[in-house]
């Protein structure tokens, strides 16, 4: 059993010309393209775009002999010892 729920949405009127272009260029209803649009933005995976962090240094190198994965070697090369 299919069933539609009626509602009112503002579009902004940019969208709304393009919306009816696309409906008069597939030969459909508003109303299917309206649907069909928002079942593919719903449908479509979320995309982030992967965080890289990348080591910035003063002078653009790492000392030797620093292991950036040990922070207590860090804090004593901090401390001077």
């Amino acid at each position: 059993m299919l069933l539609c729920m009626r509602t009112t949405i503002e579009l902004d009127d940019p969208l709304f010309r393009q919306l009816k272009i696309e409906a008069a260029r597939r030969g459909e209803s508003l109303r299917k393209v309206v649907n069909d649009c928002l079942r593919q933005g719903l449908a479509a995976p979320r995309r982030r775009k992967k965080y890289v962090f990348r080591w910035k240094t003063e002078r653009g190198q790492i000392l030797p002999g620093v292991r950036l994965d040990d922070r207590n070697s860090l804090y004593d090369l901090m401390d001077g010892l």
